[in-house]
């Protein structure tokens, strides 16, 4: 069956869909096994402090999004995804289990920017490649599809961190090393079962890549901006597993609560893409967007671990309907040969967001508490919303 050809079973969805699904379902079993462990590691057996961890975790995602502006321009530049889709998932997948070897902080961050290294040279080139194969009328469809199987994995990531905690008391070390094994196989399945037609893509751009909006019309520009303005509120998911720890849940118990939220994300992570084709994306990104302010808010002044679980459920919600949609939001608004580029500026410009926003957190955490932390979060999350409908983007 040829690369663009829709697959039996799932209208509007091409075989190149599917199988970029399962290796990243794969890879996110493997990543997800260390997010909601790493932060409980650096502050229980390494002694780190909050302000720290936003440092590692904010130039981790920096990295991430900076190096998908190049990925993305070359992918077009060269016609072509799936070599740097090679590079950039067996990186990562390299490098995680090296955690388990680590004995300072400086070497978790070493590790962590090594492995989003990775994630940034692969993820403007997939999302491009998905956008490539995909009419315009399923694309929200194939996004949603995506993320799906993305989160899947991501919600059996945590589940078998926690098996591997209750097995091996509570060894985080042990977790590292078998998060090698899914790795291993998303790797395979990409270099064996995705078949990439070359000569499809517009040869785009010629010169480097920079963060420019020249070319680029107001609705694009508008949106990165509200975008990304929403982005310095959102700082690292690790916040949200310390402040699950600092109200009374038991450290073994944090990957259930991580594996309840991406369990909700994957479930309705493709409903919500099929609404925004529907519906539109700016109203269900608005959605999106005034739901993390609820949770964020409920982070502020959450003391029990109840209210922990509840609103780790809900996020998954505010997930579903961001991740995806607004990849497909970026492909309706630019022309083909220049996606992988606009996707990449996108990720470079609110990625670039993502150091301060988790330095914010954590150094409004270690001054003034959680709550003052979680609230600025999510008025800033209010503002984003706000500007979305106010521009019409």
């Amino acid at each position: 069956m040829e690369a663009g050809r829709s697959a039996g079973g799932f209208r509007g969805l091409s075989r190149t869909v599917l199988v970029v699904g399962w290796v990243s379902l794969f890879t996110d079993v493997s990543s997800e096994m260390i997010v909601p462990i790493l932060p409980l590691f650096l502050t229980t057996v390494l002694h780190v402090q909050t302000a720290t961890i936003g440092l590692i975790e904010g130039i981790a995602e920096s990295t991430v999004s900076i190096l998908k502006l190049f990925s993305g321009w070359l992918s077009d530049r060269i016609g072509r995804r799936k070599p740097l889709m090679i590079v950039g998932y067996g990186l990562s997948n390299l490098v995680k289990p090296l955690f388990a070897l680590s004995t300072t902080w400086g070497q978790v961050l070493a590790i962590r920017f090594a492995d989003r290294f990775g994630k940034g040279v692969r993820g403007a080139p997939r999302d491009a490649l998905i956008a490539d194969t995909t009419p315009q009328q399923d694309r929200g469809r194939a996004f949603g599809f995506h993320r799906a199987m993305d989160t899947l994995g991501a919600a059996a990531g945590p589940f078998l961190a926690f098996w591997i905690l209750s097995q091996f008391a509570g060894d985080y070390r042990a977790v590292f090393w078998v998060s090698a094994i899914p790795g291993v196989l998303a790797v395979i399945l990409l270099i064996f079962f995705l078949k990439e037609r070359t000569g499809e893509q517009a040869g785009g751009e010629r010169s480097w890549p920079t963060i420019s909006f020249r070319n680029q019309n107001r609705r694009f520009i508008s949106f990165t901006f509200a975008a990304t303005l929403f982005a310095i509120g959102n700082s690292s998911d690790a916040f949200l597993i310390l402040r699950a720890q600092d109200a009374g849940m038991e450290p073994a118990q944090i990957p259930l609560a991580y594996f309840a939220f991406n369990l909700t994300y994957s479930l309705l992570a493709m409903p919500a893409g099929i609404l925004s084709d529907r519906i539109g994306r700016r109203s269900v990104l608005v959605a999106g967007y005034l739901i993390f302010a609820a949770i964020y808010l409920g982070f502020a002044f959450a003391d029990q671990p109840a209210w922990i679980w509840a609103l780790f459920l809900v996020y998954g919600v505010y997930y579903a309907a961001t991740e995806g949609i607004q990849k497909a939001y970026i492909a309706d608004l630019v022309p083909a040969g220049q996606r992988g580029t606009a996707i990449g500026t996108f990720n470079a410009v609110t990625g670039l967001a993502a150091l301060p926003a988790s330095l914010l957190a954590g150094t409004l955490w270690q001054t003034f508490g959680a709550t003052a932390a979680f609230a600025v979060s999510s008025l800033l999350a209010l503002l984003a919303a706000a500007l979305l409908v106010a521009l019409r983007i």
